[in-house]
């Protein structure tokens, strides 16, 4: 009985610290986010920049392929710093994949156009989009983890659920970027030159969420098994090469994500570049629509992963 009253107390230093955790975890992550999808959201600006005048179809069409093309090598990027995860920790692999996202990013602004460079700008652009590629697929696995082994059990889905909202907020960031950027130049301007701020402006980002993941300690599950000498030497032979974790594996990747990832991309960038090409809506306009949309849409993620530690995984991702 005597006990009991610090249970509150308890209560409380455990919420905030994973206030902090999950704060250090979600700028990182929503940097990544931003960095990745600024390119689709200029995509109808870098059809012009990076590729052959003369077919626009052909050359906007090439952009949402180069753009696809990171997302390509993200389950490559998610197993390579996965394993360097396992291996090493979460935090130092957060670094790696921050510099590796930030650098590629601040690149893709300092690419000369296809008129200076010929083929070789849309050749560099891709290289640069695939490094992002594999920097996303290790982050926002290694996010995720980080943030459920701080997480108890019994809320693990509307702790983690916090990470799966830097998406939707990486992508609403962008927008405003983009618009911002659009207001304060003129049209020339921006069309010139202006495109290339968002990118530049992603160093200043990656900068201030590198000094506060020094900060970040290691996960405790994973300081105890790597205490304990339990930690995996050979993590992918243990997930591929045992057919029971295999088998999980393969749930996961078709069975859980691959359907959300369709639903999530094309409402989100297949929709806005429709709006934009098809629609011939004006770029200010349709950012502002999906944006609104983001702001919206954006808390849902945190009600359904409260709602998912209440009623099971299952029956919402059914729903």
């Amino acid at each position: 009985m005597v006990a009991s009253p610090a249970s509150p107390k308890t209560s409380t230093a455990s919420t905030r610290s994973l206030v902090s955790i999950i704060g250090a975890s979600s700028v990182g992550t929503l940097i990544e986010w931003y960095d990745f999808y600024i390119f689709g959201s200029l995509a109808t600006v870098l059809a012009t920049k990076f590729f052959p005048e003369g077919n626009p179809t052909a050359a906007f069409l090439s952009t949402l392929a180069t753009f696809a093309a990171g997302f390509v090598v993200r389950p490559f990027g998610a197993l390579f710093f996965g394993r360097l995860g396992d291996l090493i920790g979460r935090k130092y692999t957060f670094m790696v994949t921050l510099l590796l996202m930030g650098g590629a990013t601040f690149a893709i602004g300092l690419i000369p156009s296809y008129e200076t460079i010929g083929f070789l700008a849309p050749t560099l652009v891709l290289i640069l989009r695939l490094l992002q590629g594999l920097a996303l697929g290790g982050e926002y696995g290694g996010a995720a983890t980080y943030v459920a082994e701080h997480s108890p059990v019994e809320k693990r889905g509307y702790w983690t659920s916090w990470i799966q909202t830097t998406a939707t907020a990486g992508l609403f960031i962008s927008l405003l970027v983009i618009m911002a950027t659009r207001v304060s130049l003129s049209k020339e301007a921006f069309d010139d030159w202006g495109w290339r701020v968002p990118f530049w402006v992603s160093i200043i980002m990656v900068a201030v969420s590198y000094i506060i993941r020094q900060n970040m300690h290691e996960s405790p599950l994973f300081a105890k098994a790597k205490a304990e000498g339990k930690t995996s030497a050979n993590p992918l032979q243990e997930s591929f090469g045992n057919k029971y974790n295999f088998k999980f594996v393969l749930l996961a990747l078709f069975g859980a994500t691959m359907g959300q990832g369709v639903v999530w991309y094309t409402g989100q960038f297949y929709a806005m570049s429709f709006i934009k090409t098809v629609c011939s809506v004006d770029a200010m306009q349709s950012d502002g629509l999906m944006s609104i949309a983001l702001l919206m849409g954006t808390p849902f993620f945190v009600v359904f992963g409260w709602l998912s530690d209440r009623i099971g995984r299952k029956p919402i991702m059914l729903a």
